[in-house]
């Protein structure tokens, strides 16, 4: 497999936020006489993206060559929240397309997503996934409806050099947020450094506020996506502790108005020293950033007790619900040929790996794995001659990993919800009288009638 499989594969498969479009009702293809499959396959890359276009076109040649009784019609439709009920109920989507985490239990009680568990365990695949996320992706009886492609959670990114210098063990990053607080204040008096801080604008804020509010074991939604939930103790627990940072420790950084790019380039700087974020965290602050690889640190979400959750979210491959047998078999080939051969056979994974070190990208960096523990370590013995990344700063996240339970993001609405939770947090950041109650009160009222429409 070659660099461009990354860029290709991850850009189509990056959860809810770059995934193009989704489309599925089954094409009326079924095999003709001579025993070939026809399935329409989404994601195509658009005109506009000719090298990725053609890398599709690439392997989807490359598969059929390898597959002669299955033949792939390749399509542009891609997820998009806005059309794809229309598409749905119009009978427009592809036979097998990329879809949010969020997306699979809404889509299983709309008989929207088709039971694949048979073919995945034809395939030999079932027991190759990782269990926590093909999790999201079951029914109550245990049977799979989508196989997860990407996928990513919270931790804890912290500066491994900051730590040294305030006298914590940088192979021990806090596991609580009681711990947080106490190494926050030990960075902040040692150096001149904040010792935390999170993200609060562009809907940031109120997404680490989810993630938050999932570590203190809450929601902001209900399952369905039908009622906000976040006006209780979790939340009020979580925004109090940011409160109790910013206001009596002052451990919190002054410019309480960061985005991504903004807190990343002080964190890099040295003047943070914990933040949220999940593994390829790293692709900003150090490749795009430049902190030095060594200081650059993980661990898992900070938990308020025991192991109540960390947001993840990321991206399945969904198939048609009104798919024969056939075309749900070849729909696994090409999900298993196209977005997770590299970790399942070592030639691919080598050939990936060598060319994408020998171009000097990141190789290798460790995160929240779609496979299971025993494949994802194989695979990294495969690459471990490529590999380029300090492996062992990212082993506190990956064994925390192990234990958290994954919550997706909220499945109604997610970035109208993060935007008005913007606004609570940094109301708490920048009004040390906030009225924590009445803040969540007041955003409660608002995201409902959102969530209502």
């Amino acid at each position: 497999m070659t660099k461009r499989f990354r860029s290709v594969a991850a850009a189509i498969a990056v959860g809810g936020l770059s995934v193009a479009a989704l489309a599925g009702c089954s094409s009326d293809a079924s095999a003709p006489a001579d025993g070939t499959v026809t399935i329409e396959i989404g994601d195509r890359p658009t005109a506009d993206r000719p090298e990725d276009r053609a890398y599709f076109d690439e392997r989807v040649a490359a598969f059929e060559k390898a597959n002669p009784d299955i033949d792939l019609q390749p399509v542009e439709t891609g997820y998009d929240a806005s059309t794809f009920q229309a598409l749905a109920a119009g009978g427009s989507l592809p036979d097998v397309m990329s879809v949010p985490l969020t997306e699979p239990q809404g889509l299983i009680k709309r008989n929207q997503a088709a039971d694949i568990t048979d073919a995945l365990e034809s395939e030999g695949l079932l027991d190759a996934l990782n269990p926590t996320i093909l999790a999201l992706t079951k029914n109550s009886e245990d049977r799979v409806f989508a196989i997860p492609t990407n996928a990513y959670s919270f931790g804890l990114v912290y500066n491994r050099d900051l730590f040294a210098q305030a006298g914590l063990d940088p192979e021990n990053p806090p596991k609580t947020w009681d711990e947080v607080r106490e190494a926050a204040k030990k960075i902040t008096d040692a150096t001149d450094a904040a010792g935390f801080s999170v993200l609060t604008t562009a809907n940031t804020g109120g997404w680490q506020f989810t993630g938050m509010t999932y570590s203190f074991g809450g929601t902001v939604e209900n399952e369905d996506g039908s009622k906000a939930t976040f006006d209780d103790t979790p939340s009020t627990d979580a925004l109090e502790l940011l409160q109790t940072m910013r206001w009596q420790d002052g451990t919190l950084p002054e410019n309480t108005l960061y985005d991504v790019q903004s807190q990343g380039q002080d964190f890099a700087a040295g003047k943070i020293g914990m933040i949220l974020g999940a593994s390829d965290s790293y692709y900003n602050v150090v490749q795009n950033l430049k902190l030095p690889a060594e200081q650059f640190g993980i661990g898992g979400m900070p938990q308020s007790s025991g192991t109540q959750g960390t947001l993840s979210g990321g991206t399945v491959q969904i198939v048609n619900p009104n798919a024969s047998d056939a075309e749900k078999a070849a729909a696994v080939k090409w999900v298993e040929f196209f977005y997770l051969q590299r970790f399942l056979d070592e030639d691919t994974a080598v050939d990936d790996a060598r060319a994408s070190n020998e171009a000097g990208s990141v190789t290798g960096l460790p995160g929240l794995p779609v496979v299971n523990a025993d494949q994802y370590s194989e695979y990294f013995t495969w690459i471990a001659d490529y590999i380029n990344v300090p492996s062992e700063n990212f082993t506190p996240y990956l064994e925390a990993s192990a234990d958290i339970p994954i919550v997706p993001e909220p499945v109604n609405n997610a970035q109208e919800v993060y935007g008005a939770l913007d606004t609570v947090v940094q109301t708490v950041l920048t009004d040390k009288g906030a009225d924590i109650p009445a803040l969540l009160s007041t955003a409660q009222s608002d995201v409902q009638s959102r969530l209502s429409r």
